[in-house]
């Protein structure tokens, strides 16, 4: 049967890395790229937009009925469902959107599945954030229990994205960990800190980066590594379920902070912004890759270093 790919949030920060890599296959499969009506996309959406092996379609999740008559449509052989809330910072701000964005969303896209009724791969990038707070790696048999609204809505996306399987469906689940590089917003903390450095370095702000907490651990990786994690867990037609995604590696937020500066073009200090400083933050989310790499043999390839100057170059491109 031939490949129809589906990919929602196409033109979002993973949706961009996903179609590059789709489009490196030889011979191309069929891509077929939802986004948000007028969306705010950035330039590297556009550049991705202008390729013609792209089947674009402007579709609103919220709404059902476009919704299964866009999927009876396209009769997708693979979807990869990227659309969604992201910003755990900015969801508290945008509650009611958040939930409907990553949940009833979910469940409109499951239920044109379901109705379609033929055989597809689903893979559904969801967070760590579901996960209980916890110090040492999380794997997927440790609790449940988000402590902020996103990690909420990103649980019930999960639950939902089952809830309406069929049985020619099979559903991969992942609990990605965080994932930066270029082309991602400034409302997530390195891209922040690379664009303020960016600017800094021409002149137009004092050189002095504004940070929010940085003893918070994380596991971080590059999200060209993730996209691949997604392709490995979709192209291992034998397993579904739940997988972490992650690299293992924990570091603290000041390491990202001091590597980046070392990076810079000149001396630069930093400022503590309370306003940065979120509430109901997790103190650590490291990850096990355990699973992951057992059933489908990823792993991560690409060093911190080279991130971050890419992250870094990405936003000195657009000074």
């Amino acid at each position: 049967m031939p490949r129809t790919i589906l990919v929602t949030g196409a033109a979002g920060f993973v949706g961009t890395h996903l179609l590059k890599s789709l489009l490196s296959e030889t011979p191309t499969p069929r891509v077929i790229g939802w986004k948000r009506p007028h969306p705010n996309t950035d330039e590297a959406s556009h550049r991705v937009r202008k390729d013609a092996s792209i089947e674009w379609h402007d579709i609103d999740l919220l709404e059902s009925k476009d919704v299964i008559n866009a999927i009876t449509e396209v009769r997708p052989t693979e979807v990869f469902h990227c659309a969604g809330i992201a910003s755990v910072a900015d969801s508290p701000a945008n509650t009611a959107q958040t939930l409907a964005v990553n949940v009833l969303g979910t469940r409109h896209l499951m239920q044109g599945l379901k109705q379609l009724n033929t055989s597809s791969r689903v893979l559904v990038p969801g967070s760590a954030t579901v996960y209980r707070p916890k110090l040492g790696p999380l794997n997927e048999h440790d609790r449940v229990g988000p402590i902020n609204l996103y990690g909420l809505s990103k649980l019930a996306q999960e639950i939902q994205s089952r809830r309406f399987v069929s049985d020619k469906q099979q559903i991969v689940s992942t609990r990605s960990f965080t994932h930066i590089g270029p082309g991602q917003s400034v409302a997530y903390a390195a891209s922040n800190f690379a664009h303020q450095i960016a600017s800094i370095e021409v002149g137009k702000i004092k050189p002095v980066i504004h940070v929010g907490r940085l003893d918070a651990k994380r596991d971080i990786m590059d999200v060209r590594d993730t996209v691949m994690a997604y392709r490995a867990l979709m192209s291992a037609s034998s397993i579904a379920g739940i997988y972490n995604v992650c690299s293992g590696q924990t570091y603290q937020m000041q390491d990202i902070v001091t590597k980046l500066i070392s990076l810079a073009h000149m001396p630069i200090q930093t400022q503590l912004d309370h306003k940065r400083v979120r509430a109901n933050d997790y103190p650590e989310l490291s990850g096990d890759r355990t699973k992951i790499t057992e059933a489908v043999g990823w792993a991560p390839k690409i060093k911190l270093e080279q991130t971050l100057t890419d992250l870094l170059d990405y936003w000195r491109s657009r000074m």
